[in-house]
């Protein structure tokens, strides 16, 4: 993947997820989030399966593959997902947003350690630098975020779903070593995923139901499809080619983004600490396309 190709995914992942974190917000309600995220991903999953039939990829893993692949799928569709919709039943989804720009670091301190690889000076101090942009960037958010009644129980909800997210990208990667292929990896991850929270569900008792309403079937279909679909393809995609802890890096973005949909559809407002902010965050982008390959 080129340098160009890398940025234009990066942008457009940055631009999908960053208004995830709002379209999450919609799901909350009459519905268990643990149906909603299975819903999520159980549509995601069949319309990847649909396109890689329609596009003669081939389906079949070997057992390696799938190994991985539902290592991927129980800790980044599963467990991860699990507790970013608990997080935000507790604290304001700009919060949790803030939380996993923490995720390009922790993937590199990750790979470091359990694979011995050397990341470049300048992708650690870009990671550091979108991690530092956008704790100022969100500052005056965070101080009036609005969370709920346990906001420390919600972040502490959002680290274990960032650690979650780091340890589905080393499964991703082992998936990569074993010769398993971006779409279709990502297709039975998702499966994967969608089936251990089913079965969750169905220990615990979930009520099975979607609610008949626009903002709520408009969400499911946004977060399915572009959020989803879409998203994880280029995300996985760029992973393998640029390295993951370029990849997760897009998690630093999102939160600016995130803030414009803010000011857009909730009328919020933002001073001058958000505008230092956005240019850590871009100046770290840069230093993290332009490090060597992890």
């Amino acid at each position: 993947m080129s340098r160009s190709a890398a940025i234009l995914a990066i942008v457009v992942c940055a631009l999908i997820w960053g208004t995830t974190w709002f379209a999450i917000t919609l799901q909350l309600g009459p519905v268990d989030p643990i149906a909603s995220i299975v819903w999520r991903f159980g549509l995601a999953a069949a319309l990847l399966f649909v396109g890689c039939a329609a596009t003669r990829r081939p389906l079949r893993l070997d057992r390696a593959q799938h190994l991985a692949a539902a290592g991927q799928g129980a800790f980044v569709f599963a467990v991860s997902y699990g507790f970013v919709y608990a997080a935000e039943e507790n604290v304001a989804s700009a919060v949790v947003a803030v939380i996993f720009a923490a995720l390009a670091f922790v993937n590199l301190v990750l790979f470091r350690v359990l694979l011995r690889q050397k990341a470049a000076p300048g992708a650690w101090l870009g990671a550091a630098l979108g991690v530092v942009g956008v704790a100022v960037l969100s500052l005056g958010q965070l101080s009036g975020a609005g969370a709920g009644a346990a906001p420390a129980l919600g972040v502490g909800f959002a680290l274990v779903a960032v650690m979650a997210s780091a340890l589905g990208n080393w499964f991703a990667w082992r998936g990569q070593q074993a010769g398993a292929p971006v779409i279709p990896a990502t297709a039975w991850a998702m499966a994967y995923g969608t089936g251990m929270l089913a079965l969750y569900g169905v220990a615990t008792g979930v009520e099975w139901r979607i609610e008949p309403s626009a903002a709520y079937l408009l969400s499911l279909l946004h977060l399915s499809i572009l959020g989803s679909v879409v998203a994880f393809a280029l995300y996985f995609t760029l992973a393998r080619h640029r390295g993951y802890a370029q990849a997760s890096y897009i998690s630093a973005l999102t939160p600016p983004i995130a803030m414009g949909v803010s000011v857009l559809f909730e009328d919020a407002r933002f001073g001058w600490s958000a505008v230092i902010g956005l240019v850590l965050v871009l100046a770290g982008q840069v230093l993290l396309i332009r490090a060597p390959k992890a």
